[in-house]
């Protein structure tokens, strides 16, 4: 089992699109190589396994986007999972006729090769587009919905990130529809957010923002139930009393590695070429966000002894 240490063990300082030209996807890798399922039966013990056993797991931004796959998309999440156990983070936007679709932008311009605000198009309109790479590439696939997404991911835990201007009951309604409460993390950034949404959905785990004990304290003096709560700290820096101070209070800890190369911790290990996933798991993390989850995945079971913590977590929840 791996020892959590202080935070003085990171001796680490802080540190246009190409034309378009459709392409076939690249294939994902062999199904027979894809890892077991860390999907679990009950969310609240898995993150309570993963903390008692010293244990973090990795988070992949939008899905993981790599060259010939684009960023909220299911062949992207499929090729994710077949490389490594690893949660996924996804955004959900609408459409103007009200369907949950997967899109970070407000508009689809970057992502895709259309133009245009995601809410002024229909669901028939969205899903005739086609994805772009991050290196601008037209793929040959399309953005998904919700519902397509939900039904992909059944390995693996989601993370949604609700954009702008979507009801947040609509995406609980979606969720349950598709029976998705015990894999789905719901993402708020606000106190506001996070009680609405603990309200609506106590069966529901949810993320909120915390960078500071006192951000825990005012969560806490405004009733808000811990008990399957996750606490975003931030891309800074991982803040083991922080870390410690959650932990108290039954509560999971993420940290986010992921963000421009030239100011990411992502970005600096790549340059650097090492890797420090899990010497940052080691102040008190049970999730790292990271643009490069393959790399982080692979750091963390490394580090984290025989077999592969979060798989026995998932297992046994």
């Amino acid at each position: 089992m791996r020892k959590r240490v202080a935070g003085a063990a990171l001796a680490l300082a802080l540190a246009a699109c190409a034309p378009p030209a459709v392409a076939p996807q690249p294939p994902a890798a062999d199904a027979a190589e894809t890892p077991r399922s860390l999907a679990p039966n009950d969310i609240e013990t898995f993150f309570d396994c993963l903390q008692r056993e010293s244990a973090a797991v990795a988070s992949a931004h939008r899905a993981g986007p790599s060259p010939g796959f684009a960023e909220n998309a299911i062949d992207t999440m499929r090729n994710t999972l077949a490389q490594a156990p690893a949660l996924l983070e996804i955004d959900v936007a609408q459409t103007a006729d009200g369907a949950l679709v997967l899109m970070h932008d407000d508009t689809v311009d970057r992502t895709t090769n259309g133009r245009g605000a995601v809410g002024d198009f229909t669901l028939a309109e969205f899903q005739q587009l086609r994805l772009r790479d991050n290196q601008g590439l037209v793929l040959a696939g399309h953005p998904p919905t919700l519902a397509e997404a939900l039904d992909a991911g059944r390995d693996t835990i989601l993370q949604l990130d609700v954009k702008r201007g979507v009801p947040f009951e609509d995406v609980i309604d979606a969720v349950r529809a598709a029976g998705a409460q015990n894999r789905v993390i719901v993402i708020t950034y606000n106190d506001d957010d996070a009680l609405l949404v603990q309200r609506l959905a106590p069966e529901l785990m949810i993320s909120v923002s915390m960078y500071d004990e006192g951000d825990l304290r005012r969560l806490a003096g405004k009733t808000m139930d811990f008990t399957r709560v996750l606490a975003w700290t931030g891309t800074r820096e991982p803040n083991a009393a922080l870390n410690a101070a959650l932990a108290q209070r039954g509560v999971e800890s993420i940290f986010g590695t992921l963000g421009p190369p030239s100011e990411s911790w992502d970005g600096r290990f790549a340059r650097d070429r090492a890797d420090q996933y899990a010497a940052f798991a080691e102040t008190g993390l049970e999730v790292i966000a990271t643009d490069r989850p393959i790399a982080a995945q692979r750091d963390l079971d490394a580090a984290d002894g025989e077999g592969y913590a979060p798989l026995r977590c998932a297992a046994e929840s």
